[in-house]
């Protein structure tokens, strides 16, 4: 099923508990999460139940949230291979950490698969889900527009909100962009799987693609600073950000985050 950027952003201003909460409780449940993900030890087995717990939360608040299966699998396709891939790869090295290994298997060429190794690699893998679930809730509950906002109300520097607002700003432009440059070579009958096509060719064309692209943003990165200069822009510009009160729903879900998070760290220990 393929799902464009637009349809996984529309999915950020649906009506739930949970797309009502602050953005700036939303980001600050993240970060405390990730930051207690990894703040875990890095070879104790009882991680793997406070990362179940944890991610059956945030699953809970996925389900409250009332987001479409079919969006949160495509987010968690995206991201998983890189996680997968790193934890594939710990069974056969041996991190500096780790003083005594017991080989379960010899293969050829001397590699060796350690017991110590699969279990740091189910460990991170472990922790790599939780924090991308929690990035995922964040992410599909809050539009992007909120979320710089949110971030400037945090503190963040306004050069980089600035940057944020920009980048969101002409994103979807982008997008937009190159589905155009993709629709005609669709008219010009290419496809990149297509096996009676040398792949060399194809190699070629998809990098034709992405230096037409990046041309383009160059060139609209150029025209849309000289429209900001005329209008006023300077180095003291500034990112408006209205003041906003934080409701009850939002302290509660904040305290029932740090409280969850106090309790797998007490009673799990």
């Amino acid at each position: 099923m393929h799902i464009s950027l637009t349809e996984l952003e529309r999915e950020t201003y649906k009506k739930s508990p949970i797309h009502g909460i602050d953005g700036r409780i939303k980001i600050i449940l993240t970060l405390a999460v990730t930051v207690y993900v990894v703040s875990l030890s890095r070879m104790d087995t009882l991680n793997f139940s406070k990362l179940a717990i944890l991610e059956a939360y945030l699953l809970i608040l996925m389900l409250f949230s009332k987001l479409e299966i079919s969006h949160i699998a495509a987010r968690f396709a995206i991201a998983l291979p890189f996680g997968l891939g790193i934890a594939i790869l710990q069974p056969f090295l041996k991190q500096p950490f780790i003083h005594d290994f017991t080989i379960i298997y010899m293969m050829p060429m001397g590699i060796e698969i350690t017991r110590e190794g699969m279990l740091y690699g189910a460990i991170l893998f472990a922790k790599f889900m939780v924090c991308i679930s929690s990035l995922i809730l964040l992410s599909s509950t809050t539009p992007m527009s909120e979320l710089v906002s949110s971030s400037r109300r945090l503190g963040l520097p306004r050069e980089m909100a600035l940057l944020f607002t920009m980048m969101v700003r002409y994103l979807f432009v982008f997008w937009n962009m190159l589905g155009r440059i993709r629709t005609a070579q669709k008219t010009r009958c290419f496809e990149i799987w297509n096996k009676k096509v040398p792949r060399k060719w194809i190699l070629e064309q998809i990098g034709f693609t992405i230096s037409s692209l990046f041309i383009r943003s160059y060139e609209q990165g150029e025209r849309t600073y000289q429209s900001m200069l005329c209008r006023g822009y300077n180095v003291d510009a500034q990112v408006y950000v209205g003041k906003k009160k934080l409701k009850v729903p939002d302290i509660f879900l904040l305290a029932g985050t740090f409280v969850i998070i106090a309790a797998v760290q007490l009673i799990i220990f």
